[in-house]
């Protein structure tokens, strides 16, 4: 097997598989597929499930809200392992059981458990695996391809996930005290998994968001994922503190020909409905 990516016989912790819709299931794959050992951190109920997707892989759980938990976890890769080449955080959790509500009505408890659960606890991972940690490896979380833009049924995790690209440049910086270990962002645009299915009316802006990349067909989870391996692997040494957006070029074609006629079309179908 050649070894182009340089992880062969590495081992590379994931955090966040959960089925093979998820980016971390795509990671886990492509990792396992060029020779790496790959452990996962799930939440108990999903234990089951990784162990038939990925049975050769070490299986930890972990709830990432529970801070003895990822302190437990550390420890036990620690002893079965020694050591790792890196780690991919993909874990995110919002709040919609009550819909989508005005930003300015978000309710404090929500917002403080998705920061919690989607950006914290990669900052409380990079902590707990920072002494097996190989001093030039690599860690790597999923962010998305614009946290400015005000899509308003993704409602606050925007603000979550901005916080956490923040988050990726401290932990680099952090960490350049004692190694030269790497923290970086893929920042990917709108992906058809099972997280995105839960937020209210996420298919409409992902068929809408599809007419505006180059390609007109939306991102891919496997490409996110194969992203994500780059980062992970020794061909990617010279980046670190970065988000790498990847988003099928759909945040360059905001006048797109094919868009502006649709428009059009509506806002005349729109004028003559008003005069009859």
């Amino acid at each position: 097997m050649s070894d182009f990516l340089g992880v062969a016989g590495k081992n590379f912790l994931i955090a966040g598989v959960a089925n093979k819709k998820s980016v971390a299931y795509h990671v886990a794959n492509i990792l396992e597929k060029n020779g790496a050992n790959i452990i996962l951190s799930v939440k108990e109920e999903n234990a089951a499930a990784a162990a038939k997707l990925f049975p050769s892989a070490g299986i930890f759980n972990c709830d990432v809200e529970k801070e003895e938990d990822i302190a437990a976890l550390g420890a036990a890769v620690r002893e079965k392992y020694g050591h790792i080449q890196g780690f991919v955080h993909s874990i995110a959790f919002a709040n919609f059981s009550e819909g989508v509500k005005p930003f300015h009505e978000v309710r404090k408890k929500d917002f403080l458990q998705a920061m919690d659960i989607s950006c914290f606890s990669f900052i409380s991972l990079a902590n707990a695996l920072k002494d097996i940690m190989d001093k030039n490896g690599s860690a790597v979380t999923i962010s998305i391809s614009a946290t400015n833009m005000t899509a308003e049924s993704y409602g606050y995790m925007a603000p979550v996930k901005a916080a956490l690209d923040s988050a990726v440049c401290f932990l680099a910086k952090s960490f350049s005290r004692f190694s030269n270990v790497r923290f970086n962002a893929v920042a990917a645009a709108l992906l058809k998994t099972s997280a995105s299915a839960g937020i209210p009316g996420y298919l409409d802006y992902y068929l809408h968001a599809e007419r505006y990349t180059l390609r007109k067909k939306n991102l891919q989870t496997e490409e996110v994922a194969n992203l994500a391996v780059f980062l992970l692997s020794p061909l990617s040494s010279g980046i670190n503190a970065q988000r790498v957006v990847i988003d099928a070029g759909m945040s360059v074609n905001f006048f797109d020909r094919e868009v502006i006629e649709l428009a059009s079309l509506g806002a005349k179908t729109k004028a003559s409905a008003k005069k009859e």
